[in-house]
């Protein structure tokens, strides 16, 4: 009767939306003739959540770390399945016996599905932090974005109180089921004691037949002892009389009584075995039950560490709010200040009119003093013609008193003149001081202004000569560096005497060269990129666009940058330009010994590289291949070394080494145990994991190849993997050594620390959570232009949407597509097939957007063979169709080609840690259908979605990973769409 009993519970995520980045382009044409009213399924809600049963685990947890609970949530299939025990509506979960750790992975059924609080412990906590630190950066931010993450921290609360409530009747259900499992042991231990007495029955009546036998023997030995004593043959034939009736006597009853006693007394005891064994399992589930018990009580002590979590909060938030009420008098000084900066020009100016004004009194006062003086002319002349009569004497008189009011009108005036001269005088002053003053800055600006009118393959191909000439010893390591350093300045010297020795040899071009040498300082850091692969000559995924663009995005902020990449047989070497190989060798360390590296240099879109080519015997990067080989782990281990090598032996002093995914993780242990000690000690290590799908685990005895001690670094805290101790795994290694670890998105950095999404190494995460981060990845605007991308039939832009038509129109041409509707919407998809990409959806898209008359474009291939058959199979069977085209390879320019035609683009992901393509859809005015989910969720905003802002809405979003969410979300944008395209060829 070996049935046992474990709740469950189910978690689901409890965080609201998070607030959205505005640095994202939005979509040409306009959203708002595309809005349709989505259902409740497919709009911002929660994940619906599923009551499968699951068997429990037990698993160990390290030493140094306390067990964790683990909550399985939507989406997780299979475990044991139900035995019915008492009745067709109660169910018993089978126990596990599969690990033997401390964690403990529970489900729930339907009833217990609102008990998230547990489970969702961790996400909730990650919220937390992330709102008070948005909470301490408020003058940043604005108040519609802060009220949008207080409303979701409401919802956050509502929904923990519910699961609370939920959690208290899960309590109840437990309690119940435990009491009725101690009647089921009460029941057997009396069906126990019954069996018990029936076996003392059975013993007592084995004994009183075991007495019987001994009886009946002493009876024969004395008959036979009679028998020897008779002399008589009639006393001798009595005795075998006696005999015979004695045996005759001996009752057949008994004899089968005691063979059934026995058989009896048999299956009593195998029955009382079995009825010891399920007592056993019974109290070792009881003895489960009580473990249940005790996870209750931690369970609700982790509930009220939550709620004063909340309480911390709610109180951070208030404090936002009371900042956040200060904005509007900083906003009002603000203003204030820039009026008045603003009234400056026209005090100046009003100054001015007043200065002319006061010139224009000058000379009135000047004709004044002219009509005075004929004034004073004709009072002489009645002086000497004075008569004795009154009216001239009155006259006089007059004269003289008008003579008195324009003298002291006169004194006014000059004085009024003689202030507005000085005003005037003293403003004229004080503009020349300003003008004085910006000339001295301006002339000083333009002195210590680097050189912004050459391009960046100028300096990249500088930067690359002094290197060379650095590792070919014809220049100090000094020398180079304070020549590097003047590159990095832009200085107007170095880029004369570049020109003045353009047609000179290479001793004269040094000689000039190392005149300019000074003792100036890096106005920039110093980044070097080690990487597996690089756009666009050795591209197979996003990697390769990403350090690209961030390092043309370092370099136009004034950095220094450089990157280090293996050189492959299959690149595109027609994209390089100045490729040569030095003439110097790099010797790096592998298996024992030393070997020889060839090291090349050229430039890729102005960004100075280094290739390294490996004089290995097993040709490491000449297989045809980036990626794939059975030797991959030793490849990519000795390529890392072999990059660190170079940077020691050149004397390069980087600020910052940024490694990338499980290829370059090695960088990381191999830089801090071996040659930071040997001298090269200058950088930090910052590493990228752009996913955590790919590990490149490996047997730990492979480690010792690059020269790392394997004993040292083969524990839990440091590379071994944490789901096999014989393993290492490179990227828990980069974790644990990089002094800051990143990812390429907000989300996927929150959902990498889950069991689910962490891949195994959430606790490693979770443990070195102050040093990990997730930051959106961007697009390289330059490559990704519409206006200036030379893929394209006709260039278009945000001013100019014709060309997007043309675009289309194109593509039809060229692809054989229907062209009888001009206005028939396009939807694409550029995607690798793979599971992680979401395949089923992108299938049912397909057969929908044919459904309702629009036509379809996939770009892509698939590494997996079943994946790429059946849509091979697909491919033929529209391959004459007027709607439907799959290009089932990867090719560059019709990538750009399908942006510029689309009318939508469908991004279906299960997981995406972060994705370019929904940002390169939106640069070129296609619309994003995307799942929200990893860098999806922080980049595309649903256009029905009201806690976003307007400006920031830019696409559709789903949630759910089915056809129906995808099928409505699909099938409105396409109705409505049509619609608009069809009003606008009316028009």
């Amino acid at each position: 009767m070996a049935a046992a009993m474990s709740s469950c519970l189910l978690s689901r995520g409890l965080s609201g939306p998070s607030r959205r980045d505005s640095s994202f382009p939005r979509p040409f044409a306009s959203l708002a003739s595309h809005r349709r009213v989505l259902p409740a399924s497919c709009k911002m809600r929660q994940r619906s959540l599923s009551s499968r049963s699951r068997r429990p685990q037990v698993k160990k947890a390290s030493p140094d770390r306390p067990p964790s609970i683990v909550v399985n949530g939507e989406g997780e299939g299979g475990g044991a399945s139900a035995e019915s025990a008492r009745s067709a509506d109660q169910e018993i979960v089978s126990e596990s016996e599969e690990d033997d750790s401390d964690g403990v992975v529970i489900d729930v059924e339907n009833e217990n599905v609102d008990t998230e609080e547990v489970s969702n412990s961790t996400v909730l906590e990650t919220n937390l932090a992330i709102v008070s630190d948005t909470g301490q950066h408020l003058s940043s931010i604005q108040v519609d974005d802060l009220m949008g993450m207080i409303k979701s921290a409401e919802k956050n609360i509502l929904l923990l109180n519910q699961a609370r409530v939920s959690a208290l009747k899960d309590l109840d259900n437990i309690l119940s089921e435990k009491e009725a499992l101690h009647g089921e042991i009460n029941n057997l231990e009396m069906k126990l004691a019954e069996t018990d007495a029936r076996i003392r029955v059975a013993a007592r009546e084995k004994m009183h037949a075991e007495l019987l036998e001994d009886q009946l023997e002493k009876l024969r030995s004395e008959l036979i002892q009679r028998s020897e004593l008779s002399i008589e043959k009639n006393e001798h034939s009595i005795y075998e009389n006696q005999n015979i009736q004695l045996n005759a006597e001996k009752p057949s009853s008994y004899q089968t009584s005691a063979h059934f006693l026995s058989k009896e007394l048999s299956s009593l005891r195998a029955e009382n075995i079995s009825l010891k064994i399920d007592i056993e399992t019974l109290k070792a589930e009881l003895n489960s039950v009580k473990d249940t018990d005790e996870r209750v009580m931690m369970l609700e002590k982790q509930r009220f560490h939550l709620e004063s979590a909340l309480k911390d909060l709610e109180s951070k938030l208030s404090v936002s709010q009371e900042d956040v009420s200060k904005l509007p008098s900083l906003k009002f000084e603000y203003k204030d200040l820039w009026e008045k900066v603003e009234n400056l020009q026209p005090l100046l100016d009003r100054a001015t009119a007043q200065a002319d004004q006061a010139i224009v009194g000058l000379q009135q006062n000047q004709v004044l003093r002219k009509k005075v003086d004929k004034l004073e002319e004709t009072l002489e002349e009645a002086n000497v013609y004075k008569v004795s009569s009154e009216k001239l004497q009155q006259y006089n008189e007059l004269m003289h008193q008008k003579i008195k009011l324009l003298e002291e009108r006169l004194q006014r005036s000059d004085e009024e003149i003689h202030s507005y001269v000085q005003l005037y005088q003293q403003s004229v002053k004080e503009f020349q001081d300003t003008l004085n003053t910006l000339k001295k800055e301006s002339r000083k600006r333009m002195l210590d202004e680097p050189v912004d009118d050459m391009p960046r393959g100028f300096w990249s191909h500088l930067l690359l000569k002094f290197d060379g000439w650095l590792l070919e010893k014809k220049i100090s390591a000094d020398d180079a560096k304070l020549l590097r350093e003047m590159v990095w300045k832009r200085d107007r010297h170095i880029c004369d005497a570049y020109m003045e020795c353009k047609d000179k040899s290479e001793r004269e071009a040094l000689a000039i060269f190392l005149r300019l040498i000074s003792a100036p300082s890096s106005p920039g850091l110093y980044v070097v990129h080690i990487a597996a692969e690089m756009a666009p000559v050795a591209k197979v995924g996003g990697l390769g666009d990403v350090v690209t663009g961030l390092s043309k995005a370092l370099q136009k902020r004034g950095h220094h940058v450089e990157i280090i990449v293996p050189k492959y047989d299959c690149m595109q070497y027609d994209r390089m330009l100045d490729l040569r190989a030095l003439d110097a060798v790099v010797e790096s360390y592998f298996d024992g010994r030393l070997y020889k590296n060839k090291v090349w240099v050229g430039t890729i879109d102005g960004l100075p590289v280094f290739f390294i080519e490996p004089l290995h015997p097993d040709k490491f990067f000449w297989r045809g291949q980036f990626y794939g080989e059975h030797d991959d782990f030793r490849r990519f281990s000795f390529f890392s070394r072999a990059a660190l090598e170079l940077l020691f032996q050149s004397g390069k002093r980087p600020d910052i080494i940024h490694c990338h995914d499980w290829q370059t993780a090695f960088v990381a242990p191999l830089y801090w145990d071996l040659y930071a000690p040997k001298g090269l000690d200058s950088a930090r290590i910052c590493f990228t994991c752009h996913n955590f799908e790919y590990q490149g685990t490996a047997p730990a005895s492979e480690l010792a190849s690059c020269g790392l001690d394997v004993q040292e670094l083969n524990r839990p805290d440091r590379m071994q993997d944490n789901s096999a101790r014989d393993r290492v795994n490179p990227v828990k290694g980069a974790v644990v050594f990089s002094n800051i670890v990143t990812t390429v998105s907000p989300t996927y950095a929150q959902e990498v620390r889950t069991a689910e999404g962490g891949k195994g190494l959430h606790s490693t995460l979770n443990l070195h959570s102050k040093k990990f981060v997730g930051i959106l990845n961007g697009v390289d605007t330059d490559e990704w232009n519409p206006a200036t991308d030379a893929f394209l039939e006709v260039q278009y832009s945000f001013n100019d949407l014709q060309g997007k038509a043309e675009n289309k129109r194109a593509i039809r041409r060229q692809l054989g597509l229907s062209s009888a509707n001009a206005s028939k919407p396009m939807v694409g998809c550029i995607t690798r097939l793979v599971p992680q990409k979401g395949v089923h959806l992108i299938r049912h898209a397909l057969y929908r957007t044919l459904e309702l008359g629009g036509q379809f474009l996939l770009l892509g291939s698939s590494p997996v063979p079943h994946i790429q058959r059946e849509f091979e199979g697909i491919a033929k069977q529209f391959q004459n169709h007027g709607d439907i085209r799959l290009i089932l390879k990867y090719d560059e320019s019709l990538s750009h080609r399908i942006f510029a035609a689309s009318d939508m683009l469908i991004i279906p992901s299960i997981f995406e840690p972060c994705g370019l393509t929904q940002m390169i859809a939106m640069r070129y005015g296609s619309i994003p259908i995307a799942r929200k989910t990893g860098g999806l969720n922080d980049s595309v905003f649903d256009v029905d979605d009201e806690t976003i802002p307007f400006q920031f809405r830019n696409g559709y979003t789903f949630l759910n990973a089915d056809e129906q969410a995808k099928k409505h979300v699909v099938g409105t944008e396409l109705m409505n769409l049509g619609k608009y395209d069809t009003h606008e060829a009316e028009n």
